[in-house]
């Protein structure tokens, strides 16, 4: 302990030496006068303090004051136990003494075992706590590093799987004959919907990371149309009976291609794109595919997408219509000829028109400019 001190702070240079005698085996030991002394050698030996003994009552800056301007300057009492030093026996001094931040009390005159035996007890518990801090906050910043790791490794993670459902999602696209720009529409069309309805419906449940989610895999509803035959997924007319049978079951056959998938997918990411592309084309009444769900028991992330795919179906081109002017395929959803959808997304769909009709117009462009200023999406 050579390398640590006790500082005796007592106007009574008799004091001094007595506490002084009972630590100089075990400490160096500093003497200050008054409390300014005091202040000057706490921070010259800032770390190497193992106690303060303190008087009380001493002139020019008394043991109180100290104690003050060791709080202020960043709680020094709760590093360095601090002993005040008192001829006072009353529970008043004891108490003004503990209130404003002192380890323990020592009373006047001295009583060298005791003394000893107090200050070493106080200085053991504040060194058994100055470590525990010093282990929590060495523990704080291993746990930090290892937050930080799987935070990215997360992030690469989610990312994989976003590659793999834009990878897949981009095949139906090209086969399907449709631009790119359908899948940044469909996930740009359910994100500003998800948004809307976490902002004014929080009944839903909706949050920034189920949005993400939903969003991503949103692009994995149409996966199953692989499965049908160019002679319907491409037919200029209209289907007959049975073509329409083949063209719905994407819904069931997009399942089984994802679940296919399972063990590369994280099981949210999973989950969340097997019910989007099996119940994307069910409706509120019930009268939608596969399932006949009915109101409330098809999830909200279907519900969007579902009405971002009739949306987007109505502002393109396909092989067997041209596009709608935007006005008129809002009104068209609103007035139910597209099928029927819930009052809340019916209300967000509304309420976000403008930023998807935005979107339309920013994809429209963008292909136009790719395509030598031609769009074919031109109302």
């Amino acid at each position: 302990m050579a390398d640590r001190y006790i500082l005796v702070v007592d106007d009574n240079e008799i004091n001094r030496g007595i506490l002084a005698e009972i630590f100089k085996e075990k400490y160096n030991i500093l003497e200050a006068g008054n409390g300014i002394e005091a202040i000057k050698m706490m921070e010259e030996n800032e770390g190497k303090l193992a106690a303060i003994l303190l008087d009380i009552v001493m002139p020019e800056m008394d043991g109180y004051a100290v104690l003050e301007a060791m709080t202020e300057k960043d709680n020094l009492n709760e590093t360095i136990p601090v002993l005040m030093i008192t001829a006072d026996t009353s529970t008043e001094a004891e108490r003004n003494s503990y209130q404003k931040g002192a380890a323990d009390v020592i009373h006047k005159p001295f009583d060298p075992v005791i003394v000893d035996r107090r200050v070493s007890r106080t200085i053991e518990l504040y060194d058994h706590k100055n470590n525990l801090e010093i282990q929590v906050d060495d523990q704080t910043r291993v746990l930090k590093k290892q937050y930080l790791y799987l935070k990215k490794q997360e992030e690469k993670l989610q990312s994989s799987n976003e590659k793999v459902i834009d990878t897949i999602a981009t095949i139906v696209e090209f086969r399907s004959m449709e631009s790119g720009y359908h899948l940044k529409r469909i996930k740009g069309f359910v994100r500003i919907l998800a948004l809307t309805a976490m902002n004014n419906y929080p009944d839903l449940g909706l949050t920034p990371h189920i949005i993400d989610v939903m969003t991503q895999a949103s692009a994995m509803h149409d996966i199953g149309k692989i499965a049908v035959p160019d002679s319907i997924l491409l037919k200029p007319g209209r289907l007959t009976s049975e073509e329409f049978e083949v063209m719905k079951s994407h819904t069931t056959r997009g399942c089984e291609i994802i679940e296919r998938l399972k063990d590369i997918q994280e099981k949210e990411y999973y989950e969340m794109c097997l019910d989007i592309c099996r119940h994307h084309h069910e409706r509120w009444d019930g009268g939608g595919y596969p399932d006949g769900l009915r109101g409330k028991e098809n999830s909200i992330a279907a519900q969007l997408t579902a009405i971002s795919d009739v949306y987007d179906a109505l502002v393109s081109d396909r092989v067997y219509k041209s596009a709608y002017p935007l006005d008129k395929a809002f009104e068209m959803i609103k007035d139910g000829e597209c099928g029927v959808f819930s009052p809340e997304v019916l209300a967000c769909f509304e309420f976000a028109r403008p930023d998807m009709e935005a979107l339309v117009n920013q994809t429209k462009a963008e292909e136009a400019a790719e395509n030598g200023g031609y769009s074919p999406y031109e109302n």
